[in-house]
């Protein structure tokens, strides 16, 4: 196998190990250009994500170690100068047995994790706020029923009057969702037309708001994190506007929380307008 060839599987594997530790080179809530790996883990299941996204790739690179090493030895130890008379032999069991089990037990070590994962955020048995998600083309809506029972819509700002505003193009919206650092929150997920995906990168967070179905996950956010505002985007091709139905989450502290609930109780008391009239209102 000639340099070449070798090469871009050389920069693969330096990309693939270099991303295991994105810190340096993602900021936190959002992305940056020409960022490796994943983004800074805020919630407890963003941090049991990352270890087993870590296993994972650890997995994949012994993997490929294993097979480019076969691989090598095979060019060079049965090339036709070597080997001028190939074996004509057709089976061996020990080698059909081992090529068996070893995926085998390799698929073990990764569902067990994954099925602990998959329990872990699946639901918050006692959870202190509920913050309902309803998916629409092309917009969020959200329900806050522990708080009054207020409800508004949340839609991407004008790619021109963001820039404007140095605020971030495609990404943020009129109204972000507000939540309360150091608190178990569930997440409920609907959808009123088509299958949407309500995706959180920092918060590990990639569920899917179905019509008819109601999902549920959650997630907590530390307090050394007040003040911060996390990014997402609908990831679930749901229309020709799929690309602009950002997510925006602001994370505050509980007085601050709480000073906002009255104020937002007050803003979106007209909530059952129609969504033109309270759109044209937030502007």
């Amino acid at each position: 196998m000639s340099i070449k060839m070798l090469f871009p599987i050389l920069l693969l594997g330096l990309a693939v190990l270099t991303g295991l530790d994105s810190s340096a080179v993602a900021a936190v809530g959002q992305p940056e250009p020409w960022q490796l790996g994943l983004q800074d883990a805020v919630s407890p299941v963003a941090v049991e994500g990352h270890k087993f996204f870590t296993l994972l790739v650890w997995l994949m690179t012994a993997v490929v170690i294993v097979v480019l090493a076969l691989l090598l030895y095979v060019l060079f130890r049965f090339s036709n100068k070597r080997n001028p008379k190939p074996s004509k032999t057709t089976h061996h069991t020990l080698l059909e047995v081992a090529w068996t089990v070893v995926p085998v037990l390799i698929l073990l070590v990764i569902a067990i994790p994954s099925f602990r994962l998959l329990y872990y955020a699946d639901h918050v048995e006692e959870a202190d706020m509920t913050l309902k998600i309803i998916g629409k083309q092309w917009y969020w809506t959200y329900e806050y029923p522990d708080n009054g029972d207020f409800t508004f819509d949340s839609l991407m700002l004008d790619e021109d009057a963001a820039v404007s505003e140095g605020k971030k193009r495609l990404l943020d919206v009129d109204n972000p969702v507000v939540l309360p650092v150091d608190t178990d929150i569930r997440l409920l997920m609907t959808s009123e037309d088509v299958i949407h995906s309500w995706a959180m990168p920092s918060l590990f967070i990639k569920l899917d708001a179905v019509p008819g179905r109601t999902n549920e996950t959650w997630t907590r956010i530390p307090a050394e994190y007040a003040g911060t505002t996390f990014y997402g985007q609908c990831s679930e091709l749901c229309g020709v506007n799929h690309a602009y139905m950002p997510i925006a989450v602001k994370a505050v502290t509980k007085e601050e929380y709480a000073d906002w609930v009255k104020q937002a109780q007050e803003q979106f008391a007209s909530a059952t307008l129609p969504n033109a009239v309270s759109v044209a209102s937030a502007e």
